[in-house]
């Protein structure tokens, strides 16, 4: 019981990291209006903060290796407070655009540490639930961070989102200083160590995997705004509420997807999560204009797109079982590379093809990363008769 209230404190904390990316996506429109940018530009936000988490944190989490993970994760949500505090603060695009990286070395900090704990003090054969959990706060975001932040964006302005951020932060830092105990850090993994396992083809394939699930996600998300206000023709006072659906389908989706890996597998959960986000995105573009249509769609979309995540973390934590932290970090980069390509494509789609393109697009990246998973199911199969072969 003990280990599982801490479970929820790291998930509490990953919302706050979650919403601190996805709140962007959100108010897209109003800080583009606010700076005097484009709304393509204003997307390279997410971008930006996707590519330094995604390349620093490995570097940071092998320098950091030795150290106690209560301490790690407190020292990454200090940082990621006081980026969040910056953001408030200085005023311009350039100077939002230097705080969001600082944002982005201690959110990735945080998030793998958090991942690492959860693994490390959940019961026995209870991992997939424990790191769902703690995705689950991630994707929570979406429900809370990216509706509320529209609604203080309103009332506020955009920056009042980051001062807010910041304080639950501090709050966030006294209850993991009260909550968790001192747990060993691990055994040094050199950088060179940790990406020599992208030449076994089943590591490589599974990273794919993500890169091309959650990218296809990203093209499309980004957008989600303004999206559904010029494509779609939604009113403004339709955007929160729809907005708000779409995170609770987004909590719903993680917390079946550790249900399913648990009791029916992988290959099963991500598979069918991965077709149903396809179809999906395609339908999304079919009823713009329909009101009821659109409510089902968004919120299908968003289980099925998040019933892979928690799926995905476990394939990755399990293909390689004595190097579980170090996949689990690689993992965790490849899903913000995947965030910034998707931003950066999206981006690219809406000013040379169109807004509506980028649902087809994202589907057609999520089709791609089933043909990956495929060969990496058979990857992994043929990597265990191996062992079971040479241990015969």
């Amino acid at each position: 019981m003990q280990n599982t209230w801490k479970i929820y404190v790291l998930a509490i904390v990953s919302f706050l990291v979650g919403t601190s990316e996805y709140v962007i996506s959100g108010i897209l429109d109003k800080i583009a209006e606010d700076l005097g940018i484009t709304i393509a530009a204003t997307g390279q936000l997410i971008t930006i903060f996707s590519l330094v988490y995604g390349l620093g944190t490995p570097i940071v989490m092998g320098l950091t290796s030795r150290m106690d993970r209560k301490k790690l994760i407190l020292y990454g949500l200090g940082l990621f407070v006081a980026a969040n505090a910056l953001a408030f603060l200085l005023p311009g695009y350039g100077l939002f655009v230097l705080a969001r990286v600082i944002m982005a070395l201690g959110a990735g900090t945080v998030v793998v540490t958090a991942l690492n704990i959860a693994a490390k003090i959940a019961p026995a054969g209870k991992q997939g639930s424990a790191i769902a959990t703690v995705i689950m706060g991630f994707t929570a975001s979406l429900i809370v961070g990216v509706p509320l932040g529209r609604i203080v964006t309103g009332m506020w302005g955009w920056k009042a989102v980051f001062g807010g951020i910041a304080v639950m932060g501090v709050l966030a830092m006294i209850v993991l200083f009260r909550t968790l105990k001192p747990i060993e850090g691990d055994k040094p993994v050199p950088l060179m160590q940790q990406l020599s396992l992208l030449k076994k083809r089943h590591v490589a394939l599974g990273l794919s995997i993500t890169f091309l699930w959650l990218g296809g996600y990203s093209i499309a998300y980004t957008y989600l705004s303004p999206y559904l206000l010029e494509v779609s023709g939604m009113g403004e006072k339709l955007l929160s509420p729809l907005l708000l659906a779409f995170g609770l389908a987004s909590l719903a989706g993680s917390k079946f997807g550790g249900y399913s890996t648990d009791r029916w597998g992988v290959k099963v959960t991500l598979t069918g999560g991965m077709l149903l986000h396809i179809l999906m995105l395609v339908l999304l573009s079919v009823v713009a204009g329909t009101i009821t249509g659109i409510f089902l769609l968004l919120i299908l979309w968003s289980f099925s797109a998040w019933s892979t995540g928690p799926t995905q973390q476990y394939h990755m934590a399990t293909m390689e079982p004595e190097s579980s932290g170090v996949l689990l970090g690689l993992n965790q980069s490849m899903m913000q590379l995947a965030m910034a390509a998707g931003a950066g494509i999206g981006g690219l789609a809406i000013k040379y093809i169109s807004l509506a393109s980028v649902t087809w697009i994202g589907a057609l990246s999520v089709l791609f990363a089933i043909i990956v998973g495929l060969g990496s199911f058979r990857a992994i199969s043929k990597s265990k008769a191996n062992m079971n072969t040479a241990k015969g």
